[in-house]
């Protein structure tokens, strides 16, 4: 997906980890999931988020979230793919005179290997995984959205859905945010 769309003109920023790996902290300033998944968003053009339907699992506890309080990888994994969802509307209304659009989409779930275990776990996860998407297909919806000029949406693979839940609640949203604003300041 990145060389098709860097082929196209576009500059490619991939920022990605695993969330079965770690709890390391991004340069000290919040826990690792948090700090890739939700805190870089401000540093480009056009941000097309990643998102995972499992964000209707999440819980975003400003003061909790961000450090990994209570981490777990799979429970870690929907509170990041949450606070991402609850700023997409707020990041598209504070940018949207700067130029910076945003859109996120869930491109389904794809065979990437991504958080990969051993074990019966492991083997019984990796047989599932062949009914799931190749990468490629997955690239798809984010490849179309990188395209677009739209702002504020959220996309369940190519069709545009509602936020669901917590994801609306915009009091919420601008503690996330606001959270977010005082970990990424400058000293």
């Amino acid at each position: 997906m990145c060389a098709r769309l860097a082929a196209d003109g576009y500059k490619v920023l991939l920022v990605a980890r695993d969330p079965v790996r770690g709890r390391r902290a991004a340069a000290a300033l919040a826990e690792e999931s948090f700090a890739v998944n939700h805190l870089l968003e401000d540093r480009l053009g056009r941000v097309v988020q990643v998102s995972a339907g499992l964000y209707v699992k999440g819980r975003a506890e400003p003061g909790r979230t961000a450090v990994g309080a209570d981490f777990s990888s799979l429970r870690t994994y929907a509170d990041t793919k949450l606070c991402n969802l609850l700023t997409v509307p707020l990041f598209a209304e504070r940018r949207r005179d700067r130029g910076i659009t945003i859109d996120a989409v869930h491109p389904g779930v794809i065979r990437t290997g991504l958080g990969d275990r051993g074990g019966l776990l492991g083997r019984l996860l990796k047989a599932a995984e062949r009914k799931w998407a190749t990468p490629e297909e997955g690239a798809a919806p984010v490849a179309a959205l990188a395209r677009d000029t739209g702002t504020g949406r959220y996309f369940d693979r190519t069709r545009e859905v509602p936020l669901e839940g917590p994801a609306r609640d915009r009091d919420l949203a601008r503690r996330v945010w606001d959270e977010a604003e005082a970990l990424t300041a400058a000293p």
